[in-house]
């Protein structure tokens, strides 16, 4: 028990970096690496990009002035509450969601996703574990749990709307902007993956023959032609 009180910093002395600065960083649980800051990967500017990779940064940017929106909504209902244009606003994100969003997704999982997992397999870029998992992996996930944020949002906001009790409406109303909140910032982060760790791997690993089946696929099954 005298060891509670020693002076020294476990977690510090076991994490402590090189003090010469030499070798790879070695992270601390309490400052751990910024998620918008991956190690290793330098982003590919979008000029140099494949027209495929393009189309799917240029959805991006679409997305990103309908968060930006959404987010304010939000906002401003913690602040003074829902009004019916803002529930108008709501009502046309889920829709844009529903109508642009969720095709997007189903476009890189079909198109880009199963390509690019394989190409990263055999070129060495996946985890050590058991079962080896790749930047695909983690991109998948976030589609899982961004539908299951929107599910939780708008179920929440179309409940307090149900309610009479004004207390049990603000505390349902304070619970569904606490998910969209958090829905806006994974899909931040999802769209900073793609564009900055997963779009280079791309990038830098597929060939020609690749992108040209990619362009194929989505004729055929989207009917886009690039």
């Amino acid at each position: 028990m005298n060891n509670i009180f020693d002076k020294s910093d476990y977690v510090k002395r076991f994490v402590e970096k090189d003090a010469e600065g030499e070798g790879d960083p070695v992270y601390s649980p309490m400052d751990p690496p910024d998620a918008y800051k991956p190690p290793g990967i330098s982003p590919v500017p979008y000029e140099e990009l494949h027209p495929v990779l393009k189309s799917f940064t240029d959805e991006h940017k679409n997305t990103l002035e309908q968060l930006e929106v959404f987010e304010n909504t939000l906002q401003e209902i913690r602040k003074e509450g829902i009004t019916k244009e803002r529930n108008t606003k709501l009502g046309e994100f889920f829709q844009f969601l529903d109508d642009k969003i969720v095709l997007h997704n189903l476009k890189e999982e079909r198109i880009l996703f199963p390509l690019l997992h394989d190409c990263l397999l055999e070129n060495g870029e996946h985890s050590t574990g058991e079962i080896s998992e790749t930047a695909v992996d983690m991109l998948e996930n976030d589609h899982i749990k961004m539908m299951q944020l929107v599910t939780l949002t708008f179920s929440l906001m179309g409940v307090s709307s149900r309610l009479t009790d004004s207390i049990s409406r603000a505390v349902l109303v304070d619970m569904a902007v606490e998910q969209g909140n958090s829905l806006v910032e994974l899909l931040r982060l999802h769209i900073f993956r793609e564009e900055n760790v997963a779009f280079p791997l791309a990038q830098k690993y597929l060939s020609a023959d690749d992108f040209n089946l990619m362009l194929n696929k989505m004729n055929k099954y989207f009917s886009i032609q690039l």
